[in-house]
């Protein structure tokens, strides 16, 4: 009787402990973790325990999200929610089956640091979506989570309305980004970690990076810059804490690149991935160190000085040849001074008579008497 209520006893502690473990999850107490990884979920599982630290609902098809799908979940510090097809992090759904994170889904998990929401589709991101009590959140992973490019400005308004002043590491690769909004960064001032990789940016400026005074990792690897100008370089230099990685960037060494070619050189210690940052273009510069292309700067001023002094050169010869021109003409003027003389006392001559000749019809036509006497002689 003894031994067989001892194995009841165990039966019914066994039983409790997998009741305890939502359907199609696995859950380990020892490990404080719970996992729901493609078990073809289309919500958030009710009844995760209340010792789930790491939480990872992945690879699924959740339809909606909310903050009461994680109602006494107050020790989560890890949530994954990856590959979930997610698009939409706002207050409604905008039509059937979109999915959907609400406001203030993630402000009751009062102990999370790291929310992973990679390969998912946020079209429209709600101000307070990344909203969580005690300015907890320290890691956010959005690689592959944005629908598109315009979902960036969704996403400057969310970082600077959440509380996400303590976040030190922050994922945006693979996102296919052409621009930063203006100080979209600025709230962000504990960050450490900024991932940019593998998007589609052309330009760094617009005070991108303003605020980033602790960043310690920038990468920009596998963008579009072509060149980095000067107000992105300044930028750059106002992050002097952090390593920076441009790698795999078509850079184009033309004469436009000179002062970018002579920063690389000056803050190489800066740059992890200095000396494998080659040209791309133009063809005859492929592959070349961007760390050589000092020299081509020189041959640019030295090709423009060329220009200046062929340019010089080209009026100094117009000159000679303008001045020759006008003393052969003086010399022509010389030889027919006489004939040139006679000439001209011969115009002034007939100017005279013709003047003359004006001046009599002149005196005639204002006189009635001498125009009388005139017409009595013609009879």
């Amino acid at each position: 009787m003894r031994v067989l209520a001892q194995r009841l006893v165990f039966c019914a502690l066994l039983g409790s402990l997998y009741a305890s473990c939502p359907p199609r999850c696995e859950c380990s107490e020892a490990a404080h973790t719970v996992k729901c990884v493609s078990r073809e979920l289309r919500a958030v599982p009710a009844g995760i325990p209340g010792y789930t630290r790491n939480l990872f609902i992945t690879g699924n098809h959740i339809s909606r999200i909310g903050p009461e799908c994680f109602k006494g979940l107050d020790n989560v510090t890890t949530l994954s929610l990856s590959n979930n097809s997610i698009i939409n992090v706002s207050l409604i759904s905008l039509k059937p089956r979109i999915s959907e994170v609400d406001s203030n889904t993630f402000s009751g998990l009062r102990s999370l640091r790291s929310l992973d929401l990679s390969n998912n589709q946020l079209a429209i991101i709600h101000p307070e979506a990344f909203m969580v009590q005690n300015h907890s959140l320290l890691d956010l992973n959005l690689s592959r989570a944005l629908y598109n490019h315009s979902s960036v400005m969704d996403l400057a308004t969310s970082l600077r309305w959440s509380s996400l002043g303590a976040l030190r590491s922050l994922d945006l690769s693979h996102n296919g980004l052409i621009f930063l909004p203006s100080h979209i960064f600025s709230h962000l001032t504990s960050l450490q970690r900024l991932l940019l990789s593998n998007n589609s940016l052309v330009a760094i400026h617009n005070s991108s990076f303003t605020g980033l005074e602790r960043l310690e990792v920038l990468d920009l690897t596998l963008n579009s810059l072509k060149a980095v100008p000067e107000e992105g370089l300044r930028e750059l230099d106002s992050l002097p804490r952090a390593d920076l990685l441009l790698g795999e960037n078509p850079f184009t060494c033309t004469c436009g690149i000179e002062s970018f070619a002579l920063w690389l050189n000056r803050s190489q210690g800066r740059i992890s991935d200095a000396e494998s940052l080659v040209c791309a273009y133009p063809t005859g510069m492929r592959n070349t160190s961007m760390l050589s292309v000092v020299t081509l700067t020189l041959g640019c001023h030295q090709s423009g000085a060329g220009a200046d002094l062929a340019l010089q050169t080209s009026y100094v010869f117009l000159g000679i040849v303008l001045g020759f021109v006008g003393l052969i003409f003086l010399f022509v003027l010389y030889l027919n001074r006489k004939g040139i003389k006679k000439r001209i006392n011969e115009l002034r001559d007939a100017c005279r008579e013709v003047w003359e000749g004006y001046h009599y019809r002149f005196e005639i036509d204002s006189d009635p008497r001498l125009s009388q006497v005139c017409t009595s002689a013609d009879i």
